[in-house]
């Protein structure tokens, strides 16, 4: 009889997953959230329409991730289709944000411009938060909250493209939770024969 491997060889066929709160991406869209929800309330009228769809896309950016961490221990496909819903959900949030400074005759700051790299800066900070721009939330005028809002929702969908691109990779090599299943049950098998 071959010796039997240790239970993490043939059981534990789930993968490991679901702290969403580890992730770059949750926790930039978690700032890109706070900062919509508070860009709404102090510089849009109570009327315009346009505060429920902002937040409301910050918020599916942010609870997309959530839910796609959560669903990975038992679908890699779910994963993968949540994340690109919460990347397109952050896409429509930032071509809001667009068009409020279009349709303002405001400034749009450049990608490469002092400003978007002072916030590109703020963005590397360890323990960077939504309290890294409170200040900023409560002393710039509109045009330069806007802007900051469009930088931090461009730092948040790169994450998101890497991550997407990492969960294609990782289902690639590793297969979904079928073929896990499967290798655990022949594994097993295979070290249990008499």
């Amino acid at each position: 009889m071959k010796s039997s491997s240790s239970p993490d060889e043939t059981l534990g066929f789930l993968p490991k997953g679901g702290n969403y709160r580890e992730l770059l991406s949750y926790r930039k869209s978690e700032i890109v959230y706070d900062f919509t929800f508070r860009f709404c309330e102090r510089v849009l009228k109570r009327s315009d329409r346009t505060i429920d769809q902002m937040v409301q896309a910050a918020r599916s950016g942010k609870q997309n991730i959530v839910e796609g961490s959560k669903a990975s221990k038992t679908s890699s496909e779910m994963e993968i289709k949540l994340t690109n819903v919460a990347r397109a959900s952050l896409e429509e949030l930032l071509k809001d944000y667009q068009d409020f400074l279009r349709v303002r005759d405001m400034e749009m700051w450049d990608k490469d411009s002092k400003e978007a790299l002072y916030v590109r800066k703020l963005g590397k900070k360890k323990n960077e938060s939504y309290e890294t721009y409170r200040t900023y939330m409560e002393t710039r005028p509109p045009e330069i909250l806007a802007n900051i809002a469009i930088c931090l929702i461009h730092q948040a969908n790169y994450l998101l493209d890497q991550q997407i691109r990492r969960l294609e990779n990782d289902f690639l090599k590793k297969g979904g939770l079928r073929e896990n299943m499967t290798r655990a049950r022949l594994n097993y098998r295979k070290n249990h024969k008499e």
